[in-house]
């Protein structure tokens, strides 16, 4: 038995999530909205025969579970809409940006038929599987802390730059879309976080989001998980997360990629010769929303832990000395 899925906004990883369910066997793609025709028309030209409504409240009409790949400011109203038809809420990072509407929204989803889940996209994925085992086998050692280092030519990237939003500090920056990812990494395998220090930088535009952040939180026990991130000059992109271990390093880069190092230099510790990180990542998600839509266990991110990953993600964009 399928799920009918409904997919509200067709942005990036609104294509993506509809090009990933179109190829999972628990899935099955009842309707997808956008109110702007130039993202309707990429849908189009590659996947025309998808199921197009002329409303977000049509697209979701029938769906079992309806993914939310919309801005933060609508995704509260859509998200409570389909909770109370009984409908799984499915929703993208970062859960908002205003802390007090999304403690309310949490507080409601507590009390839906499905508790709400949150796509931060390794969560289910082959690293997080390899690093938890590592972990769970002693090979790490102790873990002291995580350290992660973002930088970026240009924000949004070229291939963002369609989502005109993410430039906008009311909505946007590289912290909420980015850095979020890597706080609930460090949650997930340090336990939760406490914010001691910020400073994040601005153009003089006040309109424009974020250009460079140091941070610095630390766990109840102590342990560091420090934020350098930053933009502007000529480079590749960096996206690196190092989870440091008393015996064993090990690094994510560029999401996926996992390495480690036991003092020696780095060497992969995933094969991904015959597989695509992205798609790995997305069909995993997607089992795992299976078995949260079937009452079953599940490696999905709770509301409860992305409302946590975005208080933490303000305060910072806010500053604290």
């Amino acid at each position: 038995m399928t799920h009918k899925l409904a997919i509200i906004s067709l942005g990036i990883m609104g294509r993506r999530m509809l090009e990933n369910a179109l190829q999972h066997p628990a899935f099955e793609v009842s309707g997808v909205w956008d109110p702007a025709a130039a993202s309707v028309a990429k849908m189009h030209e590659t996947l025309p025969s998808v199921p197009l409504a002329s409303s977000a409240e049509l697209a979701m009409h029938g769906a079992d579970v309806v993914y939310l790949a919309c801005p933060p400011g609508p995704r509260k109203a859509y998200a409570l809409q389909a909770a109370a038809a009984g409908q799984g809420v499915f929703m993208e990072k970062p859960l908002g940006t205003d802390n007090a509407e999304s403690r309310d929204l949490v507080a409601q989803l507590r009390r839906a038929r499905l508790p709400g889940v949150v796509n931060f996209t390794q969560a289910a994925s082959r690293g997080f599987e390899a690093l938890q085992r590592a972990v769970d086998a002693g090979e790490t050692g102790a873990l002291l802390g995580i350290d992660i280092v973002v930088q970026y030519p240009a924000w949004p990237r070229a291939w963002q730059k369609d989502a005109d939003w993410l430039r906008l500090r009311h909505e946007g920056g590289y912290t909420r879309e980015v850095i979020s990812h890597f706080l609930f990494l460090a949650g997930r395998f340090l336990g939760p976080l406490s914010l001691q220090h910020a400073s994040p930088r601005y153009p003089q535009d006040s309109s424009l989001c974020e250009l460079d952040l140091l941070a610095r939180l630390t766990t109840a026990d102590g342990r560091p998980v420090t934020v350098m991130a930053t933009t502007g000059g000529q480079q590749p992109d960096r996206q690196e997360v190092t989870v440091r271990g008393s015996r064993t390093n090990h690094q994510f880069r560029e999401f996926y990629q996992l390495w480690r190092s036991d003092g020696g230099p780095w060497v992969e510790a995933l094969d991904w010769s015959t597989e695509d990180p992205r798609t790995s990542a997305l069909q995993r998600q997607l089992s795992e929303a299976d078995l949260w839509l079937r009452g079953q266990p599940h490696k999905l991110a709770t509301a409860e832990e992305a409302l946590a990953v975005q208080e933490l993600v303000e305060a910072m964009l806010v500053g604290r000395s």
